[in-house]
């Protein structure tokens, strides 16, 4: 049944053995899912991990960013900053996903779409600061670490301090990435990070805010009660994911298309549940979101969390292999992932997926999927991901960012993932070498 399992960019792609039998051995034990030890132990780890002083964790990244949003609008105390109000703005990069952008809409502020770069996927500072003149009264920034590579922090601080503006870091992509030799999530009032089942670690779903600030981090905490935990049933589905991805969904992913089915049905019936719920493509908000960090997904985190190192030597090594072999031909590969430039810099790439641009990258994308039983990466085939999300809904005009609408025709992703073999690697090359 090898022969038709993919190499896959997604799908619960750090996913090993002993993360396995961890899920084996959980699924069985219900008195573990909702209450323990492994949420604080986590949050812990985290703290020590990032240097930051508080950690506080919730189902997923989303949950995470409502939850920070949440707390910057509540009543403001003696001594401290008004609170955001409906309607206040807050300035956020296109070429981002749906997840990013609903947590703002859900506690009824307005985003403000900054273009990015071209090269580096990043937020255009150019363009930031033009918005920043033509919507003066936003009051918080929130940059995206795309990819994995991390946003040049000094310009970023500068403009912050310039304009008064609260900043907030989404680290969704970008876990154990550094800027100057300081680790993301660290320069921000706040942050938040994604442990859903294709980013750095992987819980199937998960997320954390982390904070240098005593006070967001007491009303994160107050937060975080309040919010509650998740269903049983809810927590079963996520236990369920990998096991059933590895058992029966990838063995027989393409074998006629018996893998496929399956996956669909299963979430058609709610026995696996989706990453992006129909209802994030509307702009509305599920009722499991927001809640808290169930202890039986800490301890899946915190499985993951162990390997941390091991991951990314990993992903580094085929991100290498990638770039000496895509450098010098069509596929415009940007010289920021080159090993020299980053070392110049003191920057560290998460190397999440190794993302490059071809005029024909959706062609690639098919052609590899149907004849060669690869699956690419299409993360952001609209500004805002996926592809059937709602713009009008997003509140995102066509023609606001012209960059990230042309990068979302012409951008793949190369799977880097502990589970991508050399020799996976090398097929991806050969396959790719066709449009060379």
């Amino acid at each position: 049944m090898r022969y038709f399992k993919p190499i896959s960019i997604s799908l619960s792609p750090n996913v090993e053995s002993d993360d396995i039998k961890l899920a084996l051995s959980l699924i069985i034990r219900p008195w573990l899912w909702k209450k323990g030890k492994a949420t604080k132990e986590l949050e812990n780890e985290f703290k020590k991990y990032l240097g930051v002083k508080y950690a506080i964790s919730f189902n997923s990244g989303r949950s995470s960013l409502f939850a920070i949003l949440k707390v910057l609008s509540l009543p403001a105390q003696a001594g401290e900053v008004e609170g955001l109000k409906n309607g206040d703005e807050i300035f956020l990069q296109a070429f981002t996903c749906n997840a990013a952008v609903n947590p703002v809409l859900w506690q009824g502020f307005l985003p403000i779409y900054v273009d990015c770069d071209k090269d580096n996927f990043n937020i255009d500072i150019k363009d930031l600061n033009k918005k920043i003149v033509e919507n003066h009264s936003a009051k918080i920034l929130m940059i995206q670490h795309t990819f994995g590579m991390p946003v040049n922090m000094e310009e970023i601080i500068y403009i912050v301090r310039q304009n008064n503006l609260i900043l907030i870091e989404d680290c969704a992509h970008s876990l154990g990435a550094e800027w100057n030799n300081q680790k993301v999530g660290t320069f921000g009032n706040v942050a938040f990070f994604s442990f859903s089942r294709d980013k750095v670690i992987s819980s199937v779903y998960g997320g954390m805010a982390v904070t240098n600030d005593d006070l967001i981090a007491e009303k994160l905490e107050k937060m975080q009660k309040e919010f509650g935990r998740p269903s049983y049933f809810w927590i079963f589905q996520q236990i369920l994911h990998p096991i059933l991805l590895n058992y029966i969904i990838l063995p027989v992913y393409n074998f006629f298309d018996f893998g496929k089915i399956f996956l669909v049905l299963s979430q058609w019936f709610y026995i696996l549940s989706k990453a992006v719920h129909w209802k994030e493509k509307r702009g509305l908000k599920p009722d499991y979101f927001p809640k808290s960090l169930p202890n039986v997904l800490a301890l899946l985190a915190l499985n993951q969390f162990k390997k941390i190192d091991k991951f990314y030597q990993h992903r580094e090594e085929i991100s290498k292999f990638y770039f000496e072999n895509l450098k010098e031909n069509s596929f415009s590969v940007s010289n920021d992932l080159s090993p020299e430039n980053l070392s110049s810099k003191n920057t560290k790439h998460s190397f999440l997926r190794f993302t490059v641009k071809h005029s024909k990258a959706h062609e690639i994308i098919y052609e590899a999927c149907h004849k060669h039983n690869i699956l690419l990466g299409d993360w952001y085939t609209t500004p805002i991901a996926p592809f059937d999300t709602n713009l009008d809904e997003m509140k995102y005009g066509l023609g606001t960012c012209p960059n990230a609408e042309e990068l979302s025709k012409k951008t793949l992703n190369l799977p880097t993932h502990i589970n991508i073999s050399q020799k996976d690697a090398e097929k991806i090359i050969n396959f790719l070498k066709k449009y060379f």
